[in-house]
């Protein structure tokens, strides 16, 4: 085979391979899923804490769920009033979230945090990097 055919199958190759490992990375690109629990109030903190703290972090460690925020110190920029508590969980997807808040030691813990304090729970989803 000439210089001209080995060089031309070997673009060829190159070009083929690029192709397929851009189109893998692009595949394993899904944004992540966060689960937001916003805490305005809470009327029972020793409930609270007692609930949490038996089954947390544990819990959503187990589920793949990644701590990203997790604080009882909010700075009140504007708006209406701050979280008493935030916290925040990445998941690689939907399904690991939704699985991780039907899990039976979350819902336990949510229980509790629906008679002790009032909050707000949801999914949202995050941005590519």
């Amino acid at each position: 085979m000439n210089s001209k055919c080995k060089m031309a199958v070997a673009a060829l190759a190159g070009a083929a391979l690029g192709g397929v490992l851009i189109s893998g990375l692009k595949a394993q690109a899904k944004p992540p899923v966060y689960a937001v629990i916003d805490i305005s109030e809470t009327m029972d903190v020793d409930g609270y804490v007692k609930a949490v703290s038996a089954a947390e972090p544990k819990a959503t460690l187990s589920m793949g769920g990644r701590f990203v925020i997790r604080t009882n110190k909010a700075i009140h920029l504007d708006g209406s009033a701050q979280p008493n508590r935030f916290v925040m969980i990445a998941f690689d997807n939907e399904e690991k979230a939704k699985a991780w808040y039907n899990s039976k030691a979350i819902q336990d813990v949510n229980a509790v945090r629906m008679k002790t304090a009032k909050s707000r729970a949801f999914l949202v989803d995050g941005l590519t990097n």
